[in-house]
């Protein structure tokens, strides 16, 4: 269907609205999973509703799969950007709430912009280093920071991971989507994520079977909006909107899903939190605003499409 370009667009912000909507819940419904399930039987059954869906297109011929060469790219980057990033955050928000786990993940377009720079050898100026120490000031408010105290927490730095996972996995895709179709690629992915997850799983039949009907919808709701519908939801606001408008939505992520986590799970952030948020996004705002002269490496890696998923 052909839709003409202004109204296109409007629906593209509304898809990147939905996007940003259902990323943001899917920090509350982490959290409200992990009071039954350990994070890598959150983390499988998210990826096993996911691979479900793509089967049926994937079986029809619908959606091909990446050619065979391409496969060992394919298993790193899953088992990089996904399996680890989802046992990092997981297990991160075990110490720490979906809000201030939001707070920190709002980083990965900035370090993921730094990557691509030092990749291709482009110049930084002095805003984005500003802007990078900026936001990293913030995360350490929101992972070392409880009520009006500071408390060092270890696990929580797991957190700090699963963002240099993600920022990884988003820079090394891009040679690989030049000779991949994107869709066939996240089919691929979440194939090998979810395999990656079954070693995880050999308690989960019991687990499911004595679980409160709440936390298996909660699942099978993480899997099929946040990761499938999100994405390509997010996939179409991209492709008929300026991708730096509809990117920009992700600066609300964190404000999202702390207000879904205050009316989901009663989580209250603290003034820390508060603080830290502000730093944050304040300073991934500095470094993809103009922190960086971006012209030529846009067009070459193409990140301004990146996405910052959970």
């Amino acid at each position: 269907m052909n839709i003409p370009s202004r109204q296109g667009s409007g629906f593209a912000y509304w898809a990147a609205g939905l996007t940003l909507l259902l990323w943001s819940s899917s920090y509350a419904a982490i959290s409200y999973g992990l009071r039954i399930f350990t994070p890598g039987e959150v983390a499988l059954m998210r990826f096993a509703v996911a691979s479900l869906f793509f089967a049926v297109p994937v079986a029809l011929g619908v959606i091909k799969l990446p050619p065979r060469k391409e496969w060992t790219a394919v298993i790193v980057l899953a088992l990089f950007g996904n399996t680890v990033y989802h046992l990092c955050l997981g297990y991160a928000m075990t110490r720490i709430t979906a809000g201030a786990a939001a707070v920190v993940i709002s980083t990965v377009p900035s370090v993921s912009t730094v990557f691509a720079v030092l990749r291709l050898k482009e110049s930084v100026s002095g805003r984005a280093i500003v802007g990078l120490a900026v936001a990293f000031a913030g995360t350490l408010f929101v992972t070392l920071g409880r009520g009006h105290a500071v408390q060092f927490e270890p696990m929580a730095f797991l957190v700090f991971i699963a963002v240099l996972c993600s920022a990884t996995f988003f820079v090394f895709q891009k040679p690989l989507l030049a000779r991949v179709d994107a869709l066939s690629f996240n089919a691929a992915v979440t194939f090998v994520t979810t395999l990656s997850f079954l070693p995880f799983g050999l308690a989960l039949p019991g687990k499911i079977g004595a679980a409160p009907l709440g936390e298996i919808l909660t699942m099978l709701y993480l899997g099929l909006l946040p990761t499938v519908v999100g994405y390509l939801a997010w996939s179409w606001a991209l492709k008929h909107a300026p991708a730096s408008r509809v990117t920009s939505f992700l600066y609300l992520q964190p404000v999202g899903a702390c207000l879904i986590a205050f009316f989901w799970l009663g989580e209250v952030p603290t003034s820390m939190t508060v603080l830290g948020g502000v730093l944050a996004v304040a300073g991934v705002v500095l470094v993809t605003a103009r922190g960086m002269r971006l012209p030529s490496w846009r067009k070459r890696a193409g990140l301004v499409e990146d996405t910052c998923e959970t």
